[in-house]
């Protein structure tokens, strides 16, 4: 008989989540550990990271660890990668959200404005992916296939309204790196999928629009009209299809970039 038991469940299940100390990340982060999940979330600032993962831990009865590091540097991936293998023998789900954006009219956009994205939306998931195999490779190892969710934007999906020349080209690039991936390696039961999200409530879109990175007492219901469903996302909008494609509910797809926007794509 077909079992549906437990269909969306991630009770168990290990997960580390990038960026995880505000925005998106944060969101994930919180939906996880509601749902029964043990969560590690780094960010590049040490007292945020643990503030948000205490936090956290308090609000949903579970274990929440905070583990720093800079992504945009390889040492820092090696170092996030060495400190996670020494607490767990298997890693459930890598959420790669850690990301950078910058803006400037292309006359003065600066190299340091593309290195700096590019380093830290594509060059440190591709090798902090690289670093965690052995642990995910663990996970595989078990009743259900391991995880790794990469997340995108919708602005690699469309042109942007923004001069935000790289960050644009960084998240195509992560879409495409999630194809690629995904065809190396779900033969090993490791399913890589990509999440391009449209406007959230978050510090990058904040500082976008003009809010100052500002999320709270600020006009998101302006923002929200300009996608099909009128609003923002929500952190069960973002949380929920993280779930989803973590769960037993997703465990056959594989290399899909899904779009969490409200119809924003959709309407372009």
């Amino acid at each position: 008989m077909t079992n549906f038991n437990d269909l969306f469940s991630i009770k168990g299940k290990v997960a580390l989540v990038t960026g995880g100390s505000r925005g998106i990340g944060e969101m994930i982060a919180a939906g996880f550990l509601a749902n029964g999940a043990k969560v590690y979330i780094s960010s590049r600032k040490a007292e945020t990271c643990d503030a948000t993962a205490k936090k956290l831990a308090e609000t949903y009865g579970s274990t929440c660890v905070s583990l720093p590091a800079d992504l945009s540097d390889l040492s820092g991936v090696q170092s996030l990668a060495q400190r996670l293998a020494e607490r767990e023998t298997h890693l459930d789900i890598l959420v790669n959200n850690a990301g950078a954006a910058w803006g400037a009219p292309i006359e003065s956009f600066p190299e340091v404005g593309w290195d700096k994205v590019m380093d830290t939306n594509v060059k440190a998931v591709f090798f902090l992916t690289q670093k965690m195999m052995p642990l995910l490779r663990q996970a595989a190892k078990g009743p259900s296939p391991s995880r790794v969710i990469n997340i995108g934007s919708i602005d690699g999906l469309k042109t942007a309204a923004f001069s935000t020349f790289s960050y644009g080209a960084s998240k195509a690039a992560v879409h495409h790196l999630t194809r690629f991936l995904a065809a190396q390696f779900t033969q090993e039961r490791i399913l890589f999928n990509a999440i391009a999200p449209g406007p959230f409530p978050t510090w990058m879109l904040s500082t976008g629009v003009g809010f100052g990175g500002k999320t709270e007492g600020v006009d998101w219901d302006a923002v929200g009209k300009r996608t099909p469903a009128g609003r923002v996302g929500t952190p069960e909008d973002i949380a929920g299809l993280a779930i989803f494609l973590s769960s037993r509910a997703g465990e056959y797809i594989a290399g899909q970039v899904i779009a969490c926007d409200g119809g924003a794509v959709a309407a372009a």
